[in-house]
């Protein structure tokens, strides 16, 4: 990399020479921290027996799912042999499904009028919801359609005898995925070494189902997220406060000592009341005794505002002349009067705003449904963000890899899209949010972890860049490196060929092809959640929640659904014609162009993935599972 970045780039050619380097080198990160994420990977040893007595609730978050298959995943859930109670948390409240419910003999749980006109969190919000009903020592939280087997407490349960515990992970695997996996469906990969390497680093992460979480690390950090909003309200209050006063001083008459000195004095209890805050001392009594002095102040400023109106309203009396002042004399006066009433240059009108700013803190956060929301609702994915939190304050967590459930996978491309692209969405919204690498808390092996989750979402514009570089070359003979392409070559593929070792020797048999395709192939679906999210976390706008369709969407084949691939690789396939012919006729350097078309070749064989992903018609329960 010192050598693409300091003696090949071919600054005539900046466009594509710059952004290809830069892929590079987001390629060499991105390995890197997969290198150092398998450092750590091995499974680990079977748990302790699960102790008696623990009081354990299970969750199955439903909105829209057909109930029958909501049934079968909570017929199999109450068939779980460890004692435990079931609900069925239904985001949709569904009479056909509170009678379902009632007859399996489960809970069942959907929100009160507290959440009406209020934010309802999607998922997350569900889940809060049930939180506070309920009184479970641990949750096990499950999707609609993930099945769980009747051993998944008795095998995750002795986790819990280290009592910095809060989390267990257990992998998502689909019963309903053909050989092959035309969607890639499988995260093998991801469900195996990954997790087990982020395990190794204690940075195992909530994948938002089949999960055990420890109900006080969730209710702890319900709690410190709440300090913290009403802390930041507080301090957002007293800046406010801070920039009132500012203004008012300036505005003051120079020559009164009496309206300036209450104005310092005010500031002066602000920024004693600002320094407490930052000192972690109790926020209602600071703000108690804040409104109290401003009080004490103000009365004692009543004689000089009235002094102030009545030298005011003299002031129009002589610009009227010693009679009376005429009506069409105020009348032209009329921004004057609404200056006086509006009392801007007045002390009291800026003790007044500083009160009205500390009394709009909502201890009580009326703007949510309830004031503690211990899973995170800052994404359209509760999890990542969720677990994130519960490792900066010091929990650990566990990823067991045993199969333990098993769900429904997408059927359709359709809906896995919709399915990739809102988990990228999430993640990203986390990552723009709260940046692991700024989180305190957690070890830097620990941020590592979650960073390159997140970094690993940018692949989309890196892919682009890939493929846009051999039809550039081969249709216009521009070469984006300075050099031969034997010396660029001669560096390039010793990389390549170690970056797939590591695939093979980190898979440990697990097939890792179809990964690898995906993540170039799906790039406009990793473009489109990266933008989104900055669009969502900057300018406001929404992303919604889709519920991930358990069944096939009806409708042939839609290649529309990737367009922009299918226009990326008619763009290679005719710059493998163009390339194929100056080959033949001998036009530019011969080994270059060889290798370019090598390398449209490959991109073509990345692509050619979402092929049979547009024709595939479903699982058909004859086929055996893959």
């Amino acid at each position: 990399m010192v050598w693409r970045w300091f003696f090949s780039l071919n600054w005539g050619a900046w466009w594509i020479a710059l952004p290809l380097v830069a892929a590079e080198t987001y390629s060499l990160i991105d390995v890197s921290l997969f290198g150092l994420t398998m450092w750590r990977a091995r499974p680990r040893p079977r748990p302790p027996v699960a102790p008696a007595g623990l009081t354990v609730d299970v969750f199955i978050t439903t909105y829209n799912e057909p109930v029958d298959l909501v049934i079968e995943t909570a017929t199999a859930a109450r068939a779980i042999r460890y004692p435990h109670r079931t609900w069925i948390l239904d985001d949709g409240d569904r009479p056909e499904m509170s009678e379902a419910a009632t007859s399996l003999g489960v809970g069942y749980i959907t929100r009160g009028a507290d959440w009406l006109d209020r934010p309802l969190h999607a998922k997350a919000g569900n889940l809060n919801n049930a939180l506070l009903a309920t009184d479970g020592e641990f949750l096990l939280i499950l999707d609609a359609d993930q099945v769980p087997l009747p051993q998944i407490l008795d095998e995750t349960l002795g986790y819990f005898g280290d009592e910095s515990v809060a989390l267990v992970q257990t992998p998502q695997i689909f019963g309903n995925v053909t050989p092959g996996d035309p969607l890639g469906s499988q995260a093998g990969l991801f469900y195996g070494p990954i997790q087990q390497g982020k395990d190794g680093w204690n940075a195992a992460f909530f994948c938002g189902s089949n999960a055990l979480l420890r109900r006080e690390a969730l209710m702890q950090l319900g709690i410190a997220g709440y300090v913290a909003e009403v802390e930041r309200a507080v301090l957002t209050a007293l800046r406010g406060a801070r920039r009132v006063l500012a203004k008012a001083a300036r505005s003051a008459p120079r020559d009164n000592d009496v309206v300036l000195g209450a104005l310092a004095e005010v500031a002066s209890a602000v920024e004693t009341a600002r320094l407490e805050v930052a000192a972690l001392k109790p926020l209602s009594s600071v703000t108690y005794a804040l409104q109290r002095r401003i009080e004490e102040i103000s009365r004692g400023m009543v004689a000089i505002d009235i002094h102030l109106l009545a030298r005011d309203l003299d002031a129009l009396r002589e610009m009227g002349g010693d009679d009376e002042v005429e009506w069409d004399v105020l009348m032209d006066m009329e921004s004057t009067v609404e200056t006086l009433a509006s009392r801007e240059l007045s002390p009291l009108g800026a003790f007044e705003s500083v009160q009205t700013l500390l009394r709009s803190i909502d201890v009580d956060r009326a703007e949510e449904a309830q004031p503690l929301m211990p899973l995170a609702t800052i994404s359209v994915t509760e999890d990542m963000a969720t677990s994130m939190r519960l490792h900066d304050m010091g929990w650990r967590s566990v990823y067991h890899s045993g199969l333990l459930a098993v769900g429904l996978a997408p059927e359709d491309l359709g809906t896995m899209l919709k399915q990739r692209l809102r988990w990228a969405q999430g993640t990203m919204q986390v990552f723009l949010k709260e940046n692991p690498l700024r989180q305190r808390g957690m070890t830097i092996a620990q941020r590592l972890m979650y960073f390159s989750t997140m970094w690993s979402y940018l692949s989309g514009f890196a892919a682009l860049i890939y493929f846009a570089a051999p039809i550039v070359f081969l249709c216009f003979g521009i070469l984006p490196v300075n050099t031969t392409a034997w010396e660029f070559f001669l560096r390039f593929v010793p990389f390549m060929a170690l970056n797939q070792l590591l695939f093979v020797f980190a898979g440990r048999g697990i097939p890792t092809w179809r990964g690898q395709q995906y993540s170039l192939a799906l790039f406009p679906v990793w473009i489109r959640a990266t933008v989104s999210a900055a669009a969502n976390v900057y300018f406001k706008r929404p992303l919604g929640f889709v519920v991930t369709p358990k069944t096939r969407q009806e409708g042939g084949p839609n290649w529309r659904l990737i367009t922009p691939q299918v226009c990326v690789a008619v763009a290679l396939v005719i710059a493998a014609v163009i390339g194929t012919t100056r080959l033949v006729l001998g036009v530019g350097e011969p080994i270059g162009t060889a290798v370019n078309l090598g390398w449209v070749v490959f991109d073509l064989i990345v692509l050619s993935v979402l092929v049979p992903a547009v024709l595939y018609r479903g699982f058909q329960p004859k086929e055996v599972s893959g």
